[in-house]
């Protein structure tokens, strides 16, 4: 990376998680952040990934822009077939054969579990009750996190955003750490990263707390620690994120041609 190449925390971000992503794979892609990492992978190393929407919407490599959403016309341009959220979500993921899926967060916490329902004051109870703030929702990404083989959570690196454990999970990770969501008979393995605009967290083996495996060429182990709303420990091979390259900020930048998620 040349000194002058300019890059926002979010491309970054969405670059870092594109590299997770292998060529030849299954992958289901939500909205916004996540398809613009999972575009950008097959443009970029991964011209073979077979790539599905949550909506059903199969084989496309978007034309004029980041889609707006998972039935977008720039994806109906050239894709390969037109299904429906019942055959992405109920057949291919929840039978086993999503290799990876890419979801967001507005709340994480340090075993992966992710919380898009609601913010309360307090703990629930035994009871459901109405949240103080009412979040979009889990969509498919509870059937993602439940059946994908691995699944990447993509999150702005904020205190709010990284609880010690949130309150309500929408979709799980690894519950309450070691074997607890094997033993729940989930058909997918659980969050294999947490990518961050600072940084990656990974499940630490037995544990499968999250710890800090990379950070992000400007940030470092102690803004990201002073973010994150637990004790978090650095694994012992942490180490720098390679920067973007000239070539993945150009592939990148031809998905998201409008710059509609360039943000800093």
């Amino acid at each position: 990376m040349s000194a002058a190449l300019d890059y926002t925390r979010q491309e970054m971000m969405a670059i870092a998680t594109g590299r997770e992503i292998r060529d030849g794979e299954l992958a289901i892609f939500g909205v916004g952040l996540s398809m613009l990492a999972g575009f950008f992978a097959q443009a970029n190393h991964a011209p073979n990934l077979r790539s599905m929407t949550e909506g059903g919407v199969y084989g496309a490599t978007p034309v004029g822009g980041l889609p707006w959403g998972i039935e977008c016309n720039r994806l109906a341009v050239n894709a390969t077939s037109f299904t429906s959220a019942l055959d992405a979500l109920g057949f291919l993921v929840a039978s086993g054969r999503c290799d990876v899926g890419v979801i967001g967060a507005a709340q994480v916490d340090k075993f992966g579990n992710v919380n898009t329902t609601g913010i309360w004051d307090g703990e629930i109870g035994p009871h459901y009750r109405p949240p103080k703030t009412r979040l979009p929702g889990a969509g498919g990404a509870n059937d993602i996190a439940c059946g994908a083989k691995r699944f990447i959570v993509m999150v702005t690196h904020e205190p709010k955003r990284f609880a010690e454990k949130v309150t309500y999970i929408s979709s799980p990770g690894y519950l309450d750490g070691g074997l607890s969501r094997a033993q729940h008979g989930f058909v997918g393995g659980g969050p294999s990263a947490i990518i961050t605009t600072l940084g990656i967290l990974r499940p630490e083996p037995g544990t499968n707390e999250f710890v800090l495996d990379g950070w992000f060429p400007f940030s470092s182990v102690e803004e990201i620690k002073a973010h994150t709303g637990w004790a978090l420990r650095v694994a012992p091979d942490a180490r720098e994120i390679p920067a973007p390259s000239e070539t993945e900020l150009a592939n990148l930048r031809k998905v998201d041609e409008t710059g509609a998620l360039r943000k800093k």
